[in-house]
């Protein structure tokens, strides 16, 4: 049987055949898990998510506007998704191809998404949180269509403008997903599941952007992929028009009445003032810092190897991305153990980030070691299997932050703060980008492992709290 998918495959090494088959078996049987945990586990747990049985009339109809609302936002989120993985996919291939400074351009988008982070988030939630959707999907459309250009000034202009879009995709469709969800009147259990919707779907999306990316490249070549995601994001651009509009102020109708000059300093003085905010932030910029530096990292590793039959990286690709669907899968029968068998519900999010953390950690740890102290003819296997833990953990933490933004940071400001949060991401960002220019593989881990570190040791904080914290309502 092995004999025959393997001829069914393309000409790829062994070892990576072999970690893509792994990760396949083990993605087939995560799914029939949760499957099972779905039907059975969950109706034990009474009325804490739409799943479990609903005696009244109002209850079901409340079910069923939810479904609707969570399929409304995830075929627009999923279409994002999908048209921004097949840019990645290809993006470095293609300015080589233009012979252009590709680091001078990668840097321009990191500096654009720093300097334009700490006011576009008010300007989302003073003008409306679909506005800023659309305006996300109309720059999307007009950087895609700059990259047909090998003009290093068009290049430029499109990686300035992909950092202001960039930090517009990680801020308004949550923030408009957020608040509507509570505006509609739903639990506050059942955005958990929408979250782990899109962490799954994500690393879904990820893996078929691969292959579909490949296919277009193909066939259009090499600026194929871009001229799909400009269609994909036309076609999220028309779901959004079904949306409705939500603003940065709790009470209806106060964005008219509140100046963009003073959602700007609100939401400073909020993250100032409250230590949870800011710590949340803290632990966003050091995660996804160290996260973002791996993703620089982990090819240029591989090569350096030398791995028989050479690295095929799409297939590696593929599974770390099933790596990632895995974590979003595990996420909410992770975070019910911590509530029924470890802490209260109310902290459950906030361990269950410990945990993903301080394993994230310990994964990066692995090839700091092994490249430090260990030949590299014997690494490859514990190597690969550090990839894939650290892109479980990406998959799982993903889920539960979205939560804890959703948890401490208020609804009026969602916008303002998540890109004020973004502002020492791109620094960390950066940075890590730097080192990897200048200091040895083994040591760049190391230092991504002692990012995750520190955002476990931020979020114990969070999970501990003190006896004031916990008086605090979620929104003070």
């Amino acid at each position: 049987m092995i004999d025959i998918i393997t001829n069914v495959l393309p000409d790829w090494p062994t070892w990576a055949v072999n970690h893509l088959l792994t990760m396949t078996v083990a993605l087939s049987c995560t799914l029939l898990m949760a499957y099972f945990y779905s039907s059975d586990d969950e109706k034990d747990r009474g009325g804490e998510n739409p799943h479990s049985a609903m005696e009244t009339t109002s209850e079901k109809s409340l079910h069923a506007d939810f479904l609707a609302f969570r399929r409304s936002y995830l075929s627009v989120y999923l279409v994002i998704m999908l048209a921004d993985w097949m840019q990645g996919t290809h993006m470095y291939t293609l300015y080589l191809s233009y012979n252009v400074n590709i680091s001078a351009l990668f840097l321009t988008g990191f500096l654009s998404g720093a300097i334009f982070a700490p006011f576009l988030g008010s300007l989302v939630d003073k003008f409306g949180r679909k506005r800023s959707c659309i305006v996300y999907c109309v720059l999307e459309i007009i950087i895609n269509w700059l990259e047909h250009y090998s003009d290093f000034r068009m290049l430029l202009l499109g990686r300035v403008l992909g950092g202001i879009s960039t930090n517009l995709l990680f801020s308004a469709f949550e923030s408009w997903m957020a608040s509507e969800h509570r505006k509609q009147g739903f639990p506050e259990e059942w955005m958990a599941m929408t979250y782990s919707a899109c962490s799954i779907g994500n690393g879904a999306t990820a893996i078929f952007a691969g292959v579909f990316a490949q296919v277009l490249e193909d066939v259009l070549g090499q600026i194929g992929p871009f001229q799909g995601a400009i269609a994909l994001t036309s076609l999220a651009l028309v779901l959004i028009l079904r949306w409705e509009e939500n603003y940065g102020e709790a009470q209806e109708g106060g964005h008219e009445y509140s100046s963009l000059y003073g959602q700007f300093m609100d939401g400073w003085k909020l993250v100032a003032g409250d230590s949870r905010v800011l710590r949340i932030g803290l632990i966003q910029a050091l995660s996804e810092g160290g996260m973002y530096t791996f993703v620089f990292m982990w090819v240029p590793t591989l090569l350096s190897m030398n791995p028989p039959g050479g690295v095929p990286t799409g297939c590696v690709f593929s599974a770390l991305m099933m790596a990632i669907t895995i974590g979003g899968i595990a996420f909410q029968p992770l975070e019910h153990f911590f509530a029924t068998k470890v802490t209260t519900k109310a902290k459950a999010s906030e361990l269950s980030a410990v945990f993903a953390y301080i394993m994230a950690s310990m994964s990066m740890a692995v090839p700091a070691i092994c490249l430090c102290c260990t030949a590299t003819n014997m690494c490859l296997d514990k190597i690969l299997m550090s990839f894939i833990v650290i892109e479980f953990c990406v998959g799982l933490s993903s889920p539960i932050a979205g939560m804890l933004r959703s948890k401490y940071v208020p609804d009026a400001y969602q916008g303002a703060i998540m890109n004020i949060f973004r502002l020492p991401l791109n620094a960390v960002v950066v940075s890590g980008t730097y080192a990897t220019d200048v200091f040895e593989h083994y040591k760049v881990y190391g230092m991504v492992s002692c990012l995750f570190l520190l955002a476990a040791a931020l979020q114990a904080t969070l999970a501990v709290g003190s006896q004031e914290e916990k008086k605090q309502t979620k929104k003070d």
